[in-house]
């Protein structure tokens, strides 16, 4: 199992890819707040989409967002760090994705 701080610094790794792949291929118009929320360490983080990046991350839930993220410590680093497909996860219900048809449609090309 992954430490809280491991989890942090993996979400920082994620917002960090996002920053070099919204410089890349340009803005995606996202704007929604996130929360990621991991079911083995019972804790939570939370942050914004905006622009094709993720800004403001923090620590604790943020029940009204409006996309979730929903996975174990291992598999969020995993996903972070490209060991693990998010498409191949999803459909093994080791992650699960809670947005909009549309917002996932868009997260897709974020990820």
């Amino acid at each position: 199992m992954a430490s809280v701080d491991e989890c942090r610094q993996a979400l920082r790794d994620l917002a960090d890819r996002l920053d070099r792949h919204a410089e890349a291929s340009g803005k995606i118009d996202l704007d929604r707040t996130l929360a990621c929320r991991l079911t083995d360490l019972e804790t939570a983080f939370h942050g914004r989409i905006t622009g094709g990046r993720l800004r403001d991350l923090a620590d604790g839930d943020d029940p009204k967002a409006k996309i979730a993220l929903i996975t174990t410590s291992d598999d969020l680093v995993a996903l972070t760090h490209g060991q693990l497909d998010v498409t191949k996860a999803v459909a093994a219900r080791r992650i699960s994705i809670k947005a909009s048809p549309f917002d996932l449609l868009k997260l897709r090309k974020l990820l």
